[in-house]
């Protein structure tokens, strides 16, 4: 009886650890929020008369269209909105020449003219003295 008596005893002591350790539940949310962070980070623009896109990772952005050669560039941390949420704007300086932009705004729905799909974001790209415009969605 006495080590049935110690063996609650030590389970129940186990138990009340594993549930009151903050470590677990924290790095879970930590985790989930740095997972989260990375992937809202990743975007894909496009448009439609002319054709273009534009693919935003950690490792560079990238713009592309039938009419002329791949740029990358740099991958730089967007600016955001003051005192508005972090996802609302993002703009995004793009290294180079000329004053080359992308701007992504979240808005209810956004259509790229030759589908039925609907977008969550606007997006303005500026290359040069070139303006593109078209919507965007997380990658």
């Amino acid at each position: 009886m006495k080590n049935f008596i110690c063996c609650v005893a030590l389970l129940g002591f186990g138990a009340n650890l594993l549930v009151n350790s903050p470590s677990t539940a924290n790095e879970f949310l930590i985790n989930s929020e740095i997972a989260q962070t990375i992937k809202s980070e990743e975007f894909i623009a496009r448009g439609t008369e002319p054709f273009w896109s534009v693919i935003v990772t950690k490792k560079g952005i990238v713009y592309s269209s039938p009419d002329v050669q791949k740029q990358t560039f740099s991958y730089v941390p967007p600016l955001k909105a003051e005192a508005r949420p972090a996802d609302l704007v993002r703009v995004y300086r793009l290294q180079g020449k000329g004053n080359n932009v992308l701007i992504l705004k979240k808005i209810d729905s956004c259509s790229d003219g030759m589908s039925d799909r609907e977008y969550p974001y606007s997006a303005i790209f500026i290359l040069g003295n070139k303006v593109l415009e078209g919507c965007a969605d997380k990658k």
